[in-house]
């Protein structure tokens, strides 16, 4: 089978190995003559990296450049980044990298053409409709990590600098007209990067699926998501120059952010602040917490995550799931507890504070008290 296609969903979306070099005809497609390519600093000086930024300027694009993106990107990365794009007279936004990298190139096109700061258009309520339709440029998405799903998504995290909330801001628009989804551009992702990203594209997968919501199509996407990265992940992992494994992951990412319209839950509701407070990585705190919100939501998800096993191929009904969680995060190199990632009990209210306030609060199938959200940071630090 050729792992090479074309498909329009949620957008449109070019797969395969080389496609990067698609990169002046897919501007063309959207109506971008002059694009500034949105990335963080570690991608900046990458051999991918300087391979795109030479292939825009062969197709007459030119070379610019914005790399001040931090792991958790903040409002003062989205302000550089706005002050460069009009500065330079930008017509369109090449997102490329990761989920830092990709959720603020979107945020840097969303907000060219907006005169409200970024936090009136927060996902609550219709505040999306505050924002002028206009005033949005045109995204290209080129995700270098298989994660976040970010470059199939209509909105962006972005945390306040000074309260360390993180938010999410949303508009329909901020879905990329076109994604370059070529696995060729994730070789270089060391394991632990690997590791991380793959068990985000789970988890969004896992709580997509656990979802009390109504949801069918997101229902289906998420249990063959979370089949796809059971069979690929330790590939990837094992051997970064697998292109299959690292094609397959690509689209399990997409499929993990598609899914969770379905909603998401208490991983990410917890992950979120102690990112926010701690700077750890989104993907790798999820897996550490992933077993201890397993065991919080059995008393409504037991049935279904038994389901989920049978088709998975996993022996033992939801015990067996749970005791796959926990091998997968030991074969990965998953750290068993937030405490080796720098967590402290010292904030412990703060985070409890800020995780009741998440959105991915209300998407658990438990509901989430100041009681059990304590009880589940103890557990994991």
């Amino acid at each position: 089978m050729s792992l090479k296609a074309n498909w329009s969903y949620p957008t449109a979306i070019r797969f395969g190995a080389g496609r990067i070099a698609e990169i002046g005809e897919v501007c063309a497609a959207a109506g971008i003559k002059r694009p500034l390519l949105v990335t963080d600093r570690g991608l900046a000086a990458m051999e991918i990296t300087k391979r795109t930024l030479a292939l825009m300027s062969q197709a007459g694009l030119g070379d610019a450049m914005f790399f001040e993106v931090d792991p958790n990107p903040n409002e003062k990365n989205l302000e550089a980044g706005l002050k460069m794009f009009r500065e330079g007279g930008h017509d369109g936004v090449i997102a490329f990298g990761g989920g830092s990298g990709l959720d603020l190139g979107k945020m840097v096109a969303f907000m060219s053409g907006q005169t409200r700061p970024v936090w009136d258009f927060e996902d609550v309520g219709d505040w999306w409709t505050r924002a002028d339709p206009d005033g949005i440029a045109p995204i290209i998405a080129v995700p270098t990590t298989a994660g976040t799903g970010s470059e199939v998504g209509r909105a962006s995290v972005i945390t306040n600098s000074e309260t360390h909330i993180k938010k999410i801001i949303f508009h329909p628009k901020v879905l990329p007209a076109i994604v370059i989804a070529d696995p060729e551009l994730t070789v270089g992702m060391p394991p632990k990067i690997t590791a991380g990203t793959g068990m985000d594209a789970f988890a969004h997968c896992l709580e997509a699926y656990c979802s009390p919501h109504f949801h069918p199509m997101s229902q289906g996407i998420a249990l063959e998501g979370m089949r796809i990265v059971k069979d690929y992940l330790p590939r990837a992992y094992r051997d970064g120059t697998d292109l299959e494994a690292r094609g397959q992951m690509l689209v399990a990412a997409s499929m993990g952010a598609v899914a969770f319209q379905k909603g998401l839950g208490a991983i990410h509701a917890i992950s979120h602040p102690i990112g926010a407070v701690y700077n750890t990585h989104h993907g790798t705190t999820n897996a550490v917490v992933m077993a201890a919100v397993l065991d919080l939501n059995r008393p409504e998800i037991e049935e279904r995550v038994e389901k989920a096993a049978a088709y998975l191929g996993i022996e033992g009904g939801f015990d067996g799931f749970r005791a796959y969680v926990t091998n997968l995060n030991a074969v990965l190199g998953i750290p068993e507890r937030l405490s080796e990632m720098g967590v402290g009990t010292d904030r412990l209210d703060e985070l409890v504070a800020m995780a009741l306030d998440d959105p991915s609060c209300g998407g658990n199938p438990v509901g989430l008290t100041a009681g059990n959200v304590r009880a589940l940071l103890i557990a994991t630090i």
